[in-house]
């Protein structure tokens, strides 16, 4: 079988790079039809020139990560069938969490429509998690049996355990975008609660809607136990991950963090590393609390702070979170285990 992998997708998303990776890891040929053209109309022309190439060379279209301003022209260029991946919704994300336009702009109506719409259009849509799939169905009124959840996963090249130095303090650490699902308000509420600790919190990262607000919190709460290094290098960040004794998921209790599971997680598992992150619907899907993660209450930063005292005292249990998570996710979530997933699909 030969797939065609489809639009303005970025190899550098972790989505994109484990699926495509995973087919191939399963023995199946992947043709790539990709443009990222600043300008969308120059977009979707240079992928029709590009497309040209592959007619009668395919068997299934992916259409991958973003694509739902392209499955318009997907479904014109081929009747061949196409599996979206769906992976977020437009209108969840700008307009229900972030909250950029108003639910009664025209903004809202237009990201509902094109939500609804390209997966109308598609034969088979992925998602990665059931309560995203239930939501999806809800809001946009989709049947359900054209989902299929596969699980987002970590590229492996990247992230995996690796020797660290033993440390003298304890080291917290997240790293993403400053988004408002990730909670990052809780987590330095919590940092202010352990000020007194030896323990030491890293924010990596500089962008997202609330990063600004998130710095200024720490600077009025006059916290010495946090610190927000920026961007960092892939090894870098691959040092500081390594260096973590506790590595930190989302906190927010906003719908889309009550039904996505977010790079990090999955990156934290595939490291060998503690996790903590929300108690959530999606989240309690995928792992166990005390098993190969500990889990809290959204938006408590008591309960997060009390969570992460546990683990510096208890080495014994730290270790044993690790050392089942790395172990869960090398079993179940390598780019291979959810290439087979998608294989099914196919």
């Amino acid at each position: 079988m030969r797939v065609l992998y489809f639009g303005s997708y970025s190899l550098n998303n972790p989505r994109n790079a484990v699926l495509i990776k995973g087919l191939r890891a399963n023995g199946i040929e992947v043709l790539e039809c990709r443009d990222t053209s600043r300008f969308f109309l120059l977009r979707c022309a240079r992928l029709f020139l590009k497309y040209l190439k592959f007619i009668g060379r395919f068997d299934v279209m992916i259409v991958g990560f973003s694509g739902q301003e392209l499955m318009f022209l997907a479904r014109l260029l081929t009747f061949k069938p196409i599996i979206f991946d769906v992976f977020t919704s437009h209108y969840m994300g700008y307009i229900l969490d972030r909250k950029y336009f108003s639910p009664r702009s025209w903004r809202a109506k237009y990201y509902h429509f094109l939500d609804e719409w390209s997966c109308q259009l598609a034969d088979k849509l992925l998602l990665d998690t059931q309560a995203h799939i239930d939501y999806f169905v809800k809001e946009f009124d989709l049947p359900k049996e054209k989902f299929h959840r596969i699980w987002l996963g970590a590229n492996t090249e990247q992230f995996q355990s690796r020797p660290a130095a033993k440390t003298e303090q304890f080291s917290v650490i997240f790293w993403g975008n400053f988004i408002p699902l990730q909670g990052v308000e809780y987590m330095i509420r919590a940092a202010k609660i352990l000020e007194n600790e030896p323990i030491q919190f890293t924010f990596i990262g500089d962008g997202g809607q609330t990063f600004e607000a998130n710095k200024k919190l720490s600077e009025e709460l006059g916290l010495k136990n946090v610190k927000f290094p920026g961007k960092l290098e892939w090894d870098d960040l691959h040092q500081a991950v390594a260096q973590a004794d506790v590595c930190l998921g989302a906190f927010s209790d906003s719908i889309k963090a009550d039904v996505t599971i977010q790079n990090k997680i999955f990156e934290t598992l595939a490291s060998g590393k503690a996790l903590i992150t929300a108690r959530t619907a999606a989240v309690q899907e995928l792992l166990k609390d005390g098993e190969n993660c500990l889990m809290v209450n959204k938006a408590d930063p008591e309960d997060l702070a009390e969570k992460i005292l546990r683990l510096k005292n208890d080495a014994e249990l730290k270790e044993k979170i690790a050392a089942n998570g790395l172990n869960f996710f090398q079993e179940n979530l390598t780019e291979k285990k959810l290439g087979e997933m998608l294989v099914k699909v196919l």
